[in-house]
């Protein structure tokens, strides 16, 4: 019997990466679309064995391009979209952007799975859609409070979605991870940040508003609850939230990786990192009830035991080689 072919775009990315390996391990074979450019680089997927990488098939495209997408999804029994704009501070410099990849691009991926009838779509939101808790934990009956582009551009992209299965019974999930860490993350990210920071010895922690919490899961943990969401009828038509049920501010964050980096570091805040007020969303504490109770996911890791695996893979230099020059913060 042959092997499942599961779609993913964005696979060359940090998240996209590590579900591809995890796809794999499950018995999949991977289409990896990733972006095409000039360098042929193929992201983080070249952080895959040899062995993995038998099972992908490498596509080059973009998602603003319907008939790439159309082409790109033939026999494949499953789709895990992934692929997206994410940066919140470049959204607003470039919010046209965000609407062109985010919902345009989400709009010819979810065509095509209609037009090839994909036995299973994931469309991956953001627990950004959800803007500063009204309530904790957040359940999916939170009210949608774009603030920022980016979070806009999410939700237009999610509605699609929903309007995809209500009006042409296209079996999807909309999926809301809320915020996830691990070897591979950007550096411009908040973990990656701090730890980066303080292997290179800095002298004090330079960081922007420490009062914002957030809830933090293992890309592992993350990838996991994507292959079980795929795998559940239940959730059809769905929209499903990916979180640990617990948050932790930036600033406590911060004296965590500092206690287990370089004790007695001193943090310093930068005005020049902090979002306009009304853009900033101070709280995210997932609720993660629906996705227990329908799969029986959990996270395996927590946050410390994450961290530390976290600090043992930035720790290698070989690994920071990886990013490009000048991409620290």
């Amino acid at each position: 019997m042959e092997a499942p072919i599961a779609f993913v775009t964005g696979a060359e990315g940090f998240i996209g990466s590590h579900l591809t390996s995890s796809l794999i391990r499950a018995g999949y074979r991977v289409r990896a679309l990733v972006q095409y450019n000039s360098f042929q680089s193929i992201g983080w997927l070249k952080q895959l064995s040899k062995e993995e990488m038998q099972a992908v098939e490498v596509v080059w495209g973009d998602i603003r391009d319907a008939a790439r997408m159309r082409e790109a999804v033939k026999s494949v029994s499953q789709i895990f979209h992934l692929a997206a704009l994410v940066s919140i501070p470049y959204s607003y410099q470039a919010a046209q952007s965000f609407v062109d990849v985010n919902v345009s691009g989400t709009l010819n991926v979810l065509e095509a799975a209609k037009h090839a009838h994909i036995s299973r779509t994931l469309i991956i939101s953001t627990s950004e859609v959800y803007g500063t808790a009204q309530y904790v934990p957040i359940d999916e009956a939170h009210p949608l409070q774009p603030q920022s582009p980016y979070s806009a551009s999410k939700i237009g992209g999610e509605s699609l979605a929903l309007a995809y299965y209500r009006s042409y019974g296209l079996p999807l999930t909309v999926v809301r991870p809320f915020n996830n860490f691990g070897p591979r993350q950007s550096t411009r990210a908040i973990i990656p940040t701090i730890i980066t920071q303080l292997l290179n010895g800095a002298k004090e922690l330079v960081l922007g508003d420490l009062r914002p919490t957030r809830d933090f899961v293992f890309v592992e943990d993350t990838a996991a609850a994507l292959l079980t969401i795929a795998q559940c009828d239940e959730l059809i038509g769905e929209v499903v939230n990916i979180a640990s049920g617990r948050d932790i501010s930036m600033g406590e964050l911060a004296r965590l990786l500092i206690e287990k980096i370089q004790p007695g570091v001193p943090i310093k805040q930068d005005p020049e990192r902090i979002r306009p007020s009304a853009s900033e969303v101070f709280r995210l504490c997932g609720d993660a009830t629906k996705l227990d109770k329908t799969t029986g996911w959990k996270p395996d890791f927590s946050l410390s035991k994450g961290l530390d695996v976290c600090i043992d893979w930035y720790r290698k230099p070989e690994n920071l080689t990886l990013f490009p020059q000048g991409y620290f913060v």
